[in-house]
């Protein structure tokens, strides 16, 4: 199973249109793990963002979604330049905020 999703990852990664990928299924069966290990293998950087019990994500998605600032808060809070080419964004929790569900970060968001 591993593999599979391994390489529907990749493939994913390969689409010069992609869009902002969502992974849905049941509680602690690896989604987090699965998506960290592929940032590590397949990007040169990964920002993970867990929006669980998190109110500085909850701010920073609470007025515009001008991207600029949002990617700007990103890169405060995880210590990290955020690059297009070479860093994959990794959103957890998402439905905790729910206007950042309707945000598409230039298709960097996961």
């Amino acid at each position: 199973m591993y593999r599979t999703a391994i390489e529907q990852l990749y493939k994913w990664k390969e689409n010069n249109k992609k869009k902002p990928l969502i992974i849905r299924g049941a509680r602690q069966v690896g989604k987090t793990w699965l998506m960290k290990e592929f940032g590590s293998a397949a990007y040169r950087e990964s920002v993970y963002i867990s929006f669980d019990n998190n109110p500085r994500m909850r701010e920073l998605f609470s007025s515009d979604l001008n991207i600029e600032r949002i990617i700007t808060g990103l890169e405060l809070y995880s210590g990290r330049k955020i690059s297009p080419e070479d860093t994959l964004i990794i959103f957890d929790e998402i439905q905790e905020v729910q206007k950042a569900i309707c945000c598409n970060i230039d298709n960097r968001v996961v």
